[in-house]
C-alpha cells in the first residue's frame, strides 16, 4: 500500500501536461476578452490603458496572493480546499454562515457555466478580423458541443488533448509579451496603483469598468483545489 501511494503521488510531465491541460485553459483565456472589454469602444488614451492593467494586476494580486494563497487555503478540510469544502467546514463549526457558503457553491457552478461560452466566443470573433461576416454564434454552439462531448471520455483523456495546445498557447503570450514589453516598457508604469485609482476615479464613468476587470476573477477559482 505504501508503495502505490507512492507511485500514485509521484510529479511526472506526463502529469504536470494533464493538469496544463484541464486547469489552466480558463487563466489562458483570459486575455482573449478582459482588456477588450475594459477599452471596447473607447477613445484609447494612457488613463484607459494602464489604468485597466493596474486594475487587472491588483486585482490578481490581492485575489490570488492574500484571499486565496494567505487566507482560503488555510481553511482546508482534512487537505482538501475549495468553496465545497468551506462549506462543509461552515456546516460543522459556523452555522450561521451557511447561506453565504451555499452562496459561494452557486456562484461556484455558474462560473463554469458562463465562462467555457466567453473564452470560445471571444477567440472565434477573433477571426472576424479575417472573415468578416462569420456566424459566429453558430460556431459557438458546434464548438462547445463538442467540448462537452468529449469531455465525457474522461478528464485524463480532455487534459492529455488540450495539454500541448495549451503550451503552444501560453509559449505565444509569453514570446508576444515579451516582444510588446520591449517595444514598450513604459506599461510597466501600471504596476503603480495610482493609475488603477485614476482609472475608477477620474475617467468618465471608469468605476463602471470594474465590471469588466472582473472578468479576470473566474480564472480564480482555479488556484484553489477542489
Amino acid at each position: 500500500m505504501k508503495s502505490n501511494n507512492i507511485h500514485s503521488n509521484r510529479i511526472t510531465i506526463a502529469s504536470l501536461l494533464v493538469a496544463l491541460g484541464i486547469i489552466y485553459g480558463d487563466i489562458g483565456t483570459s486575455p482573449l476578452y478582459v482588456l477588450k472589454a475594459i477599452v471596447g469602444t473607447k477613445v484609447i488614451d494612457e488613463t484607459l490603458v494602464l489604468g485597466g492593467v493596474s486594475c487587472i494586476f491588483w486585482t490578481l494580486v490581492f485575489q490570488t496572493s492574500v484571499k486565496y494563497i494567505w487566507l482560503t487555503l488555510k481553511a482546508d478540510n482534512d487537505g482538501e480546499g475549495g468553496i465545497f469544502s468551506l462549506y462543509a467546514l461552515v456546516r460543522r463549526y459556523g452555522k450561521k454562515l451557511i447561506i453565504p457558503a451555499i452562496l459561494g457553491a452557486t456562484t461556484l457552478l455558474a462560473d463554469g457555466i458562463i465562462t467555457p461560452p466567453i473564452s470560445v466566443a471571444s477567440a472565434v470573433e477573433g477571426f472576424e478580423t479575417l472573415i468578416p461576416g462569420l456566424p459566429t454564434v453558430p460556431i459557438v454552439i458546434v464548438i462547445l458541443s463538442l467540448l462537452f462531448f468529449f469531455q465525457r471520455f474522461g478528464t485524463q483523456k480532455v487534459g492529455i488533448a488540450f495539454g500541448p495546445a495549451m503550451i503552444i498557447w501560453f509559449t505565444m503570450l509569453f514570446v508576444l509579451g515579451i516582444s510588446q514589453i520591449m517595444h514598450y516598457p513604459e506599461i510597466f508604469k501600471a504596476l503603480n496603483p495610482v493609475y488603477g485609482y485614476r482609472l475608477l476615479a477620474e475617467y468618465p464613468h471608469g468605476f463602471w469598468l470594474l465590471g469588466a476587470v472582473f472578468y479576470v476573477l473566474p480564472v480564480l477559482k482555479h488556484f484553489i483545489p477542489t
